[in-house]
């Protein structure tokens, strides 16, 4: 079993509650954080001590306060922490039941497990850590359709660009160059202009705001 674990998560109640699973599968060595930067500094120190640890379960929201922080969620911060330290095991557990944002945590991150904040969260994480100790993923039983279902037909990794860039607050003109810059086709002002369009209609959105609105309820950005 795990030996060090980290746990991530800004709610006293459900770290408390993620504890006393570990102990109950006597794991005694694990701490816990508040803040995602907390944790990637622990994880970073720790493997710079030659005590790393070997797992890490965290939230995907955390509650912004007056600390800045360069890692603001627990998806980022597992993205960061996968390319730097492939070996850590991740476990997300988390409200968030968006299938796209459920399948962007699974593969973009690639952390091995999903685990759904409920009536059996704390059951399905038990089953959780002992399938990512062994080697297998996990996703919450009733995540699992969630998961398999498709995105919106017609979206591609174009679109989801260009409304990434529109929800960041850019111009047209500024998206062209952007696109231009990155090799990025088509890359033409009326292009995206015809592509925003497309996306409005496809959404049934009256304008921009409504677009970025629906599509970040959806998970999809």
């Amino acid at each position: 079993m795990f030996k060090k674990v980290l746990i991530s998560e800004d709610m006293d109640s459900i770290s408390n509650g993620v504890a006393t699973v570990l102990e109950a599968l006597q794991i005694t060595t694990f701490q816990k954080v508040q803040y995602c930067d907390d944790a990637y500094i622990k994880i970073k120190k720790a493997a710079q001590d030659q005590a790393p640890f070997d797992l890490l379960i965290t939230d995907l929201s955390f509650k912004a306060d007056h600390r800045t922080q360069k890692y603001p969620s627990g998806e980022i911060l597992v993205k960061a922490l996968k390319q730097e330290h492939p070996n850590l095991k991740t476990i997300v557990y988390s409200v968030e039941d968006r299938p796209a944002k459920i399948r962007t945590v699974l593969t973009e991150c690639k952390t091995e497990a999903y685990v759904c904040k409920g009536r059996n969260g704390l059951k399905d994480l038990t089953e959780a850590i002992h399938a990512v100790y062994n080697g297998q993923r996990y996703i919450s039983p009733q995540l699992v359709n969630t998961y398999k279902q498709s995105p919106p037909s017609e979206i591609d990794d174009y679109d989801i660009e260009l409304m990434k860039l529109l929800a960041n607050g850019l111009s047209q003109e500024e998206m062209s160059i952007h696109f231009k810059n990155n090799d990025i086709k088509p890359s033409s002002i009326s292009s995206i202009e015809k592509r925003i369009v497309k996306l409005r209609n496809h959404f049934n959105a009256n304008n921009s705001i409504q677009l970025i609105s629906i599509v970040k309820d959806l998970g999809i950005i």
